[in-house]
């Protein structure tokens, strides 16, 4: 049997796919004050930098940067997955629980990859930021309102028309 690896560099900056395993669900954005409370929590628990943020209504990309000496990233996810679990079950919504007992809301893997360099950083940025668009949320990047946009185009990383009615950011996306 083929162990799962992740690469784990103590203060590394990392791009992260987190779903849920309804990909039909919109409880991400139905309840993302729940969500940003779930993730401020355990970042004051457990500090990380998000460099880039995007919550779409069944999955969400981010990119964090973990403090020197810190490497793991897994279980800051496990603590952001149960908080905001634990947070929906106590607003009334009824979640299906695994054989286990576990709320059974999130798919149990992620994707994690590693960011290399500058031109990295800057293609999962943009993958990121683009993302709504991807998926037909919104025509323009700036129109999504759960995302590190406004925040990249306040520090002068985007002009504000940035990848607007879906056209492709200039030099594209990675995998795309």
């Amino acid at each position: 049997m083929v162990l799962y690896r992740r690469n784990r560099i103590a203060g590394g900056t990392y791009f992260f796919t987190i779903t849920l395993k309804n990909r039909t669900s919109t409880l991400l954005v139905d309840h993302v004050d729940s969500l940003i409370h779930a993730i401020r929590a355990t970042k004051r628990a457990r500090p990380f930098r998000i460099d880039a943020l995007v919550i779409l209504p069944e999955h969400l990309h981010a990119i964090w940067t973990l403090p020197p000496g810190d490497h793991d990233y897994s279980g800051r996810w496990q603590g952001i997955k149960a908080r905001f679990s634990r947070s929906i079950a106590k607003s009334g919504i009824d979640l299906h629980r695994n054989a286990k007992g576990e709320y059974d809301l999130w798919q149990r893997r992620f994707w994690e990859h590693t960011i290399r360099d500058d031109t990295d950083m800057e293609r999962h940025v943009n993958y990121i930021h683009f993302n709504p668009v991807k998926h037909a949320w919104v025509t323009r990047a700036r129109d999504w309102p759960h995302s590190t946009f406004r925040r990249y185009v306040r520090v002068g990383a985007y002009p504000l028309d940035w990848a607007g009615e879906n056209a492709e950011p200039e030099g594209g996306v990675y995998g795309e």
